[in-house]
């Protein structure tokens, strides 16, 4: 079981995430923007870091940004979830650090799979 932390700004996908993840058997800590979801992962050291791209308060792209400029915290996998595919915002999320970019809508078990494989890689 892991402990992943998720910033997305939407009450709906947010719980929608949450519960796929609870169900998996993650441990899951919520928040509803870019600024929570940095100061979660600052509090809580996760295994996995989930954030929705575009938010109030702080961008997915710069809660990323500042993960990974914090020694303690830079070595948390990020991964965006995003309805926007076009390249250059993936590849825009890649350079900031990030270990993944998932596109919504997605599969409830598309995306436990694919968190699994994550952690999997960070021997999680």
């Amino acid at each position: 079981m892991a402990k992943i932390v998720i910033a997305e700004d939407e009450p709906d996908i947010r719980e929608l995430i949450a519960f796929t993840l609870r169900f998996a058997g993650h441990e899951v800590v919520a928040g509803a923007n870019g600024e929570e979801g940095y100061e979660l992962v600052k509090r809580e050291k996760p295994d996995l870091a989930m954030f929705d791209v575009r938010m109030p308060k702080m961008t997915g792209y710069e809660a990323c940004k500042k993960i990974k400029a914090e020694p303690e915290i830079a070595s948390t996998p990020v991964v965006f979830l995003s309805a926007k595919g076009q390249e250059s915002e993936i590849e825009q999320g890649m350079a900031v650090g990030a270990e993944d970019y998932l596109l919504k809508p997605f599969a409830p078990d598309q995306l436990a799979a694919r968190v699994k494989e994550i952690l999997a890689k960070f021997g999680k």
